[in-house]
């Protein structure tokens, strides 16, 4: 008996420890949830990786000058059950992307959405 309490009390300890680096990682704090921005550009990169995927877009802005970027999103589970494969997005596609931006203003964001050239729409 006193062997399950002491098993019980290590995994409940374990649990604890790993609890926080869990919580800090899948944070979201970064992004302003307040704010959707809709950008269109051009494909320069699909990461399809665990634990989140990366979607970075080359942006023409008014005064001619491309800027990058970059955009988070789930992982590869996630995104083929919402029918995003590793091959969706391919370097040089043109795409409109919906996201929340980063609260600290850099050139990155949470995706929301993405539509591809011939108007197919992915949600996030």
């Amino acid at each position: 008996m006193n062997t399950t309490i002491v098993g019980v009390g290590a995994v409940a300890v374990w649990c604890a420890m790993l609890s926080p680096p869990a919580m800090a990682h899948h944070s979201v704090a970064m992004f302003d949830h307040d704010r959707k921005i809709t950008l269109q550009g051009t494909v320069k990169e699909f990461q399809y990786t665990n634990p989140h995927s990366w979607l970075q877009i080359l942006v023409t802005g008014d005064d001619g000058n491309t800027v990058e970027w970059d955009f988070e999103a789930e992982g590869p589970s996630s995104l083929m059950r919402k029918g995003i494969k590793a091959k969706t997005f391919s370097p040089g596609d043109k795409v409109m992307i919906v996201a929340h931006p980063m609260k600290d203003g850099r050139t990155a964001g949470a995706l929301l959405s993405a539509t591809a050239a011939d108007g197919h729409v992915y949600e996030l």
